[in-house]
């Protein structure tokens, strides 16, 4: 079974087809990216496969059971860290993740247990009782990542974990991921940096105009290119004319 199916989904604003049928399977115990263009569908179709946003039809599946017809089951399943993360930040980070525990039908000593360490883990320790509003862009994705791993989820889904996070954290997040896989969780990881897919998912899609274009393992993706440049090969990238922005050379004189 795989850990999320999503099966010909649909979904428009007005007369622009955000996702368009768009199929796909995310086997279980894998670090699965999710990679595309600005505006390919990739916020939209994380939005439905998380019950935030309905779709116009098709259905989702997370361990087989379907987001909308049985979405406690499922949503129980997942821990989500989206993109442009709005939380309670008046909390301080302690009392945010020790809440969403609670929130998530957690014993209040569990969650206090859990949220000392992973407040540990990820190096937020020190700050544990500063407000949420104080912090900084990347550590608030962090305090976000501990909200979505809090109540250990079978399937983690992430929108750009990795953005405005420095490298000495973004490290940390990543060993953490990779425990976290090794343990039997499965990861969909969305992001625009192919380097950061490419080092760090086994598998993984490439969206645009709301449809796959291709998926598998990073290998069968690439088909012996870089990522990058497989990755531009399928979405049609567009290369500059040599005579375009001519007159940029004037600011040489």
């Amino acid at each position: 079974m795989p850990a999320l199916r999503i099966v010909d989904l649909v979904k428009s604003f007005g007369d622009k087809r955000a996702v368009d049928g768009l199929s796909l399977d995310v086997p279980p115990g894998s670090m699965y990216g999710l990679v595309g263009p600005n505006g390919a569908g990739k916020t939209t179709t994380l939005s439905m496969v998380t019950g935030l946003l309905r779709p116009d039809s098709g259905r989702v599946e997370v361990l087989g059971h379907d987001v909308w017809t049985d979405p406690v089951r499922a949503k129980a399943l997942i821990g989500v860290l989206p993109d442009g993360l709005h939380v309670f930040d008046r909390l301080s980070g302690r009392e945010l993740i020790r809440y969403v525990a609670l929130l998530r039908g957690l014993d209040r000593r569990v969650a206090d247990s859990r949220a000392d360490e992973l407040l540990h883990a990820l190096g937020l320790a020190e700050d544990a009782e500063l407000l949420v509003c104080d912090y900084s862009t990347g550590m608030t994705k962090k305090i976000g990542l501990a909200c979505a791993l809090v109540h250990a989820p079978r399937l983690l889904i992430l929108d750009e974990p990795f953005e405005a996070v420095d490298p000495v954290s973004g490290d940390m997040i990543r060993q953490i991921l990779r425990t976290y896989v090794a343990s039997g969780g499965t990861v969909l990881l969305s992001s625009h940096v192919m380097e950061i897919v490419e080092a760090l998912c086994d598998s993984l899609a490439v969206m645009a105009h709301g449809r796959v274009q291709a998926a598998g393992t990073l290998d069968d993706v690439r088909q012996g290119e870089s990522l990058t440049e497989r990755f531009l090969d399928l979405v049609g990238a567009q290369h500059l004319e040599s005579e375009s922005l001519a007159w940029l050379s004037s600011s040489s004189d």
